[in-house]
This record gives C-alpha cells, sequence and structure tokens, in this order.
C-alpha cells in the first residue's frame, strides 16, 4: 500500500550512533512519560506530509503523548538562561520513516510552558508549538525505590483557535532498563531523528544520548484533549506507558533532504 513499508528493512540501529556533525543545543529532560496507542496507518496518512511514510510495528502505527520538563536548554557557547531553559512541554508524536530509511519522529503538536521557547521553535525551526500553562509536581519517592508519583496539567493557551487540555498523574512501576533491539518497546522510544516542514521544504534534525533509562509506569489519571486537536480519533484501549528519569540530550544542526 503506497504511504507504508515493512518495517523489517528499515535499519534502526544507525539512527542511535553518535553523528559526526557539529552539535547546536544541549538540553536536559527529566520525568518523561512516553504513552502510547495503537492506530491504523490509514488514519494518520491525511496527517503525514509529503516524502514521509508512516512508520508500522508488526503492521500498526503509534500514536504518542510524552509529557516531561526540561532544563538546560541553550546553544552551544551560550549560557542557559532560565526564562527560557527550563519549562515544561508535552508533545504528541507518530513516528515516519523516507522511503524505508531514518526512522524519525513527526511532531502533530507540542505544547510548552514559556513563550520565549514557543517563540524560538517556531520561527527557528517550523515546530508546530503552543503556548500553554503547565503544572508539573514531581511528589516525594515511593517506598518501593522505582520512583516519584508526577502530577501533570496542562491548558493550551495560543496560539490557534484550537483549544486543549491534559491531565495526568504518572508513577514508574518497574526496575530501570533499556529497550532491546527489535521490540516494539525500542521501535516506540528510541528516536534520534526528527522531521520538521518550513518554508515548503523538508528537513531533518537529529539529536543524540544515552539509551533510554525505560521503566513501566502505572498512569492513575488520564483527561486529554491533545489528541482530538490534532484532528486523532483516540483509541479506546489503555495506552503503553513508560516512564523515563532523565536524559542528558545534544541537538545537531538540521539538514534540508527535499
Amino acid at each position: 500500500m503506497e504511504g507504508f513499508r515493512s518495517e523489517a528493512v528499515i535499519d534502526r540501529v544507525a539512527p542511535t550512533i553518535r553523528p559526526d556533525r557539529r552539535v547546536i543545543m544541549y538540553q536536559n529532560w527529566h520525568h518523561l512519560l512516553f504513552l502510547h496507542w495503537r492506530v491504523a496507518p490509514e488514519q494518520l496518512r491525511p496527517l503525514i506530509p509529503a516524502g514521509l511514510d508512516v512508520d508500522l510495528y508488526d503492521g500498526w502505527a503509534y500514536v504518542g503523548l510524552t509529557p516531561f520538563t526540561m532544563t538546560g536548554v541553550h546553544p552551544v557557547g551560550v549560557p542557559a538562561f532560565p526564562p527560557v531553559s527550563n519549562f515544561h512541554e508535552t508533545n504528541v508524536r507518530t513516528y515516519v520513516h523516507r522511503g524505508g530509511r531514518d526512522p524519525g519522529v513527526w511532531f502533530f503538536s507540542l505544547d510548552a510552558s514559556s513563550a520565549l521557547a514557543v517563540l524560538g521553535a517556531r520561527t527557528a525551526f517550523g515546530l508546530p508549538y503552543h503556548l500553554a500553562r503547565i503544572r508539573f509536581v514531581v511528589e516525594r519517592e515511593a517506598e518501593t525505590g522505582l520512583g516519584p508519583t508526577i502530577d501533570y496539567a496542562l491548558e493550551r493557551r495560543q496560539p490557534g483557535p484550537t483549544p486543549a487540555t491534559c491531565a495526568i498523574r504518572y508513577a514508574p512501576r518497574s526496575p530501570v532498563g533499556p529497550a532491546r533491539v527489535g521490540t516494539r518497546e525500542f521501535f516506540l522510544v528510541e528516536r534520534y531523528l526528527l522531521y520538521t516542514v518550513w518554508a515548503g521544504r523538508l528537513y531533518l534534525s537529529r539529536i543524540h544520548h544515552p539509551p533510554w533509562p525505560l521503566q513501566d509506569a502505572e498512569v492513575s489519571r488520564l483527561d486529554e484533549t491533545l489528541l482530538a486537536a490534532a484532528r486523532i480519533a483516540r483509541p479506546d484501549a489503555p495506552p503503553l506507558a513508560h516512564y523515563a528519569r532523565e536524559q542528558r540530550v545534544e541537538v545537531f544542526a538540521s539538514e534540508r533532504v527535499s
């Protein structure tokens, strides 16, 4: 079927190798929740730009919702500035590739709590950022030692006419371990390439970090309209849920690919 390709032919390990390129930015990510729903690829195809294919695992596409917090975001050679460098974010995503190569991420939306960060990302990278009011509370560690409970609430403020909210309460519930190559978890979280469209052209950006220190997560509350705002019908089945405490990330210069 046009627009889809067997996942068996795609090299998913090569993007995990640190590229020999110029680093342009550093970021720290904390208390990430990876929620994923399995969806029919036909539902996403109209939402993906020309030049990209919906990436599949066992014949299914996946939509992800990821809340987290960022600190220490700064370009190389410029010190971190808290109003821009520290903020909370939630993104809605799926996974794509280009004709069987370069498997990466396509963002439907990104909501962040910093107006300056939103303006910078929209202007410099063409990313669909929205300004949001976000409450992010890290509660004390559980007696199990597996990690804290996170209480997260979001209300989109601007731009755009489509309102969106999100309220999630989550906590890790298993020991830490990396995702194994070939598993669904690896397919979902070990993503190091990002696609954007800017001035009608397709661009590819790269990041690098160690493998995710992944844990299974328990979600005790989930009320959100972010997927609906992105014109995605959320499945009735509960999502897959994974947690990662933190990650240090290098961001590399973008390249035009079409």
